[in-house]
């Protein structure tokens, strides 16, 4: 029998994932845009021990089609925010036997040593426009599978506007344990969940944040909760602060402007290493590029000594990476 001491014990778990993917391919370092030969879009990233995993939505839309052609999402892994491996495909909209299409944004997170994929889905015919899934793995790289085999949100279940697509763009954070659901366009919704990750548990409550677009995103900072969302149209990223998870939250203006080429923009913030990263997406790889055939990128970011955060300033060189 082996026995890990725990540094030990992460450092095996992550050499396995890094090395499990039979889709493994390395990818040349880029600057901005981090990937080149494909299109991502939406990005979000997990921290697992001394790896960052990517994840994105795939732009498949071939010119001169203008418009969104999503059929499954992307995962890549790296050691230092610089050199990205491909590990293919972890998950397909056709994974969830109710849904009919649209592999629009997700995040993954991992609890009790299980993955959790939260992606938007178009419903098929038995509810209308958009829906929450829930995709569940023992690795970051999965595959993922379908963990309730139903939606967790349904279009029927946010009355608070009254298009079909207010279902979109799902964050969570585990914040003392309990996990919170964040999600919505228009209106920006959050639920707590319980503790299996993949029911509410209670009330859909609405978030009282000027301006809401679409693309949430919540993190912890120190004692600050931080809700990012993209406003406006075309997309700039702005977001609000809190002491508490429920509010109230205090607007705190732009943080990412107009991405390049793009009317859209999607983000996702970590902290790897001791630095923090803002990763989001563009339309700078030309000629085809744009709003449909998206690429994501990755810049640092900053806070403030009054827990603010700087603007971010995107880059065509990208990060120097992390040690």
């Amino acid at each position: 029998m082996l026995v890990f001491h725990r540094p030990l014990l992460v450092l095996f778990i992550t050499t396995l994932f890094t090395c499990s993917s039979i889709h493994a391919q390395q990818i040349p370092p880029a600057g901005n845009p981090i990937i080149t030969d494909v299109y991502t879009a939406d990005p979000a990233a997990l921290v697992v021990g001394d790896t960052v995993f990517l994840y994105t939505g795939h732009d498949e839309a071939k010119p001169p089609h203008e418009g969104y052609v999503m059929h499954e999402w992307l995962c890549f892994s790296s050691p230092d925010m610089i050199h990205w491996t491909k590990r293919g495909s972890p998950l397909n909209v056709k994974d969830f036997s109710w849904a009919k299409g649209e592999a629009w944004a997700s995040q993954v997170i991992e609890r009790n040593g299980k993955y959790y994929y939260y992606a938007a889905v178009e419903h098929d015919s038995t509810h209308r426009g958009k829906a929450i899934a829930v995709g569940v793995a023992d690795s970051p790289t999965g595959p993922f599978k379908d963990a309730r085999g139903s939606a967790l949100v349904t279009n029927d279940m946010t009355t608070a506007t009254s298009i079909t697509w207010d279902d979109i763009d799902p964050t969570v954070i585990i914040d003392n344990g309990q996990a919170y659901l964040f999600w919505g366009n228009t209106k920006c919704y959050y639920a707590k969940l319980k503790d299996n990750m993949i029911d509410l548990d209670g009330d859909i409550k609405i978030v009282d944040v000027p301006n809401f677009t679409e693309a949430p995103w919540i993190h912890k900072q120190n004692s600050w909760y931080y809700l990012s969302y993209a406003s406006g149209f075309p997309e700039k990223i702005v977001y609000a602060m809190s002491k508490s998870i429920d509010g109230p939250w205090k607007y705190k203006g732009i943080l990412n402007e107009i991405a390049g080429n793009s009317n859209t923009n999607h983000q996702a913030i970590i902290n790897f290493k001791g630095k923090d990263y803002f990763i989001y997406h563009n339309g700078a790889i030309n000629p085809a590029g744009g709003s449909f055939r998206r690429s994501v990128c990755v810049d640092r970011l900053h806070y403030n000594s009054d827990g603010t955060m700087e603007r971010v300033i995107m880059t065509t060189e990208g990060v120097a990476g992390a040690k």
